[in-house]
């Protein structure tokens, strides 16, 4: 008889969409029940009796409200099944609660970077859970660089023993694609506020291009590859954080306002460039986490025109990680954003998760 898994989705935004069409899509000797899909915040499909739902007609399909997320415990529980939730919002309030679906024995594969790079102590209770006997397993991957490898590789060295040394990386699509256009090998005029708004054009940036601009986004993700590492990092506001918002422009009210405002403080950034260019460099925005400097930070780095951080194009992401037994840096390079790359990386982590429990 087939080894199967139950499975709750939660989401069904941009990632969403694409994890039910790669998941829908899945040939595999497992088979996935998906017994609860909540479609948005108040609508989700699901039956008492546990049938899976259809993901091939889920979009037409008439919902029912959402359960409350205690109530989702619940009814997950009540199947008797070996059960997965799939986050793939970016909710506070579901990350908050990871760690009683954990504690309950509900595994979760997820992109939500909330509870990984929130309170240390959020953290700590989600592992601590997920060690104890018939708690849950927590799969992550695409919390940092979407589908890229990453995390599991960082564990793997960290858990076999090898010691981070330092971590630098470009970790948003958003701002390697600003800084890969503004800041070349060659002499450029580009200004940084235009090439702010194209990248707000081709759809890179957040709506309000100050929540990618602010390096909060980056922050997260670095506080979480130091967290694995080793480092005991309380939150993502508790070290120091590069904003690439002119002060004066932070208290702005609309995107529009701020975008038209931005060309005034071009001149400080341009300075910054011109100086790197006289010592043959480009600008980055780069996360670190540089355990010899007891230190984390995510700031504007200036890197030779042969580094690979110079080379870097378009949108993706790369992280340099120097451990013990890699004084030569591991380079990981690529695609670190997109609905299909992330829904890819968690639908990964799906099927890891499944493979160690499905019955």
């Amino acid at each position: 008889m087939a080894k199967s898994v139950n499975v709750a989705i939660i989401g069904s935004g941009v990632v969403g969409s694409a994890f039910i069409n790669q998941l829908n899509n899945l040939k595999t000797a497992i088979k996935y029940n998906v017994v609860y899909l909540a479609k948005t915040s108040t609508e989700a499909l699901y039956s008492k009796t546990y049938q899976p739902v259809n993901l091939a007609t889920y979009q037409t399909e008439a919902p029912q409200p959402t359960l409350s997320l205690p109530d989702l415990v619940t009814f997950l529980k009540g199947a008797s099944r070996p059960t997965i939730l799939v986050d793939n919002t970016s909710s506070a309030a579901i990350a908050d609660y990871y760690p009683t679906f954990i504690k309950e024995g509900i595994s979760i594969a997820t992109p939500n970077k909330k509870a990984f790079s929130s309170d240390l102590k959020v953290w700590n209770e989600i592992f601590s859970n997920s060690e104890a006997p018939n708690g849950g397993l927590v799969y992550h991957e695409a919390t940092v660089g979407a589908g890229l490898p990453i995390i599991g590789p960082l564990r793997d060295l960290v858990t076999t023993g090898d010691k981070v040394e330092k971590i630098e990386g470009i970790f948003s699509g958003t701002l390697s694609y600003i800084f890969n256009e503004f800041s070349t090998t060659e002499k450029s005029d580009v200004k940084f506020s235009d090439v702010v708004k194209v990248a707000k054009k081709l759809g890179y940036t957040e709506p309000d291009p100050r929540d990618d601009l602010n390096g909060l986004d980056v922050a997260r993700k670095v506080t979480i590859l130091a967290r694995i590492s080793g480092f005991e990092v309380e939150s993502p506001t508790s070290f120091p954080v590069e904003s690439l918002i002119p002060k004066e422009l932070e208290n702005i009210e609309s995107a529009a306002e701020f975008l038209e405002k931005l060309p005034n403080y071009d001149g400080d950034i341009q300075k910054i460039k011109d100086e790197a260019f006289a010592e043959k460099k480009t600008l980055r925005f780069v996360g670190k986490v540089d355990f010899k400097e007891n230190k984390v930070s995510v700031e504007i780095g200036k890197y030779d025109f042969d580094h690979p951080f110079s080379s870097l194009k378009g949108s993706d992401n790369v992280v340099s990680i120097k451990t013990e037994r890699y004084p030569n840096p591991l380079i990981i390079q690529g695609a670190g954003a997109g609905s299909e790359v992330t829904a890819h990386g968690v639908l990964a982590d799906t099927l890891k998760i499944a493979e160690r429990i499905a019955n």
